[in-house]
């Protein structure tokens, strides 16, 4: 079978093609990795206006206790991940992880509290083994569900006065609030979030309704569509993880510089510590830390690093100790950037290590994340 013809496609794959787009094979899907402008355009729009971004190949999933309790549902989903839902308020979401038996990342999701259930969202590559691994472990208790629904995301400055136009409450809502909303009386799910580095929100719409939605804001003059190079490019200046990449069964969330998602009540001495699958490791490593931690990396020049090349502590390329997990041209930070894994004896900001490009030993500086300062609604 050809393998174009083999991939899944999204609501709006017709709309891409219309619109002049690349399309590219990504997590199984046929997906548009940039538009005509071109991927520096993109990145550099969603920065200073509104990108729409086609998110609807990940997966949106509801957990919903048997009991018809949220707390049931909460503690249910507390087993398999090592942040706080029972703590999360109504219509607001929180940023966590599943993780093995070992410690290991088996994916990055966002959670919401709507009700008296859970809405979960999930990376397209992991969906079907996220949904597997919810239902092998709870769903005994739990009604697992996946949502037959499109996502898109309007990330930039702005992305709120375009939706206010459309709902005016829009504007009251901070960083990942979660309301239900009438956009071109279509009944719409959105949070104020998104993967950017940008104010901006994500929006879950029935499918059959989707595509008329995405063209009334790409009508706005503010609104441009955005493709998978720029979302790369702009996730990455904000020092966020890619699953895959910066994030797997093989890095826990110390090392990947992720305790920030993890809440007190799940820590060591915590209401609920522990309980979660690697609970052991992971907490030992919050209290004594881990041998190694994800950096922001700033090659010296113009030159990228790209992602794989392997870092070394010393110029002639002796001593390996680490590798690039993401790296490209940061159009917004004008410079390169990267992010990889070091030993955390070299993880200081400032400190300078080595990438191999083609067999050479570039210095790289250890650098703080994120590299282009967030402008989310707090």
């Amino acid at each position: 079978m050809d393998e174009t013809a083999a991939l899944k496609k999204t609501p709006f794959h017709d709309l891409h093609v219309s619109l002049g787009a690349r399309m590219v094979p990504f997590a199984g899907y046929d997906m548009p990795v940039q538009y005509p402008a071109g991927v520096m355009k993109e990145h550099l729009w969603t920065r200073a206006s509104a990108g729409l971004f086609d998110v609807s190949h990940m997966g949106q999933v509801t957990i919903r206790a048997r009991s018809g309790q949220y707390e049931d549902a909460a503690l249910a989903l507390e087993s398999l991940v090592p942040v706080d839902i029972l703590g999360l308020a109504e219509g607001r979401q929180r940023y966590g992880f599943f993780t093995d038996d070992n410690g290991g990342i088996l994916d990055d999701l966002m959670i919401t509290h709507l009700d008296d259930h859970l809405f979960v969202v999930v990376n397209a590559a992991c969906k079907e083994q996220d949904l597997k691994h919810l239902q092998d472990h709870i769903g005994g208790s739990c009604e697992i569900a996946s949502l037959d629904r499109a996502l898109i995301a309007l990330q930039g400055p702005h992305a709120v006065d375009v939706l206010a136009e459309l709902w005016a409450d829009i504007a009251h809502m901070k960083f990942m609030d979660v309301r239900h909303c009438r956009l071109h009386d279509v009944s719409c799910l959105v949070s104020r979030s998104g993967y950017s580095g940008e104010d901006g929100f994500e929006i879950s719409v029935p499918a059959d309704k989707a595509v008329d939605i995405a063209n009334r804001l790409l009508e706005h003059p503010d609104v441009q569509p955005i493709g998978l190079g720029a979302r790369d490019s702009l996730r990455l200046e904000a020092g966020l993880c890619l699953y895959g990449n910066d994030i797997d069964q093989t890095t826990t969330p110390v090392e990947a510089a992720l305790e920030w998602a993890m809440q007190k009540a799940r820590k060591t001495g915590g209401a609920r510590a522990g309980g979660f699958p690697g609970s052991s490791r992971i907490l030992a490593e919050l209290d004594n830390g881990a041998s190694r931690r994800r950096v922001g990396l700033k090659p010296e020049g113009k030159a990228p690093v790209r992602n794989h090349a392997k870092l070394y502590a010393d110029a002639e390329g002796k001593t390996e100790i680490g590798e690039v997990t993401s790296g490209s041209f940061g159009p917004s930070a004008e410079s390169p950037v990267a992010m990889g894994y070091v030993p955390t004896s070299l993880a200081s900001p400032g400190t300078t290590v080595y990438a191999e490009v083609r067999g050479k030993y570039l210095p790289v500086a250890v650098s703080a994340l994120p590299f282009v300062k967030p402008t989310y609604k707090r």
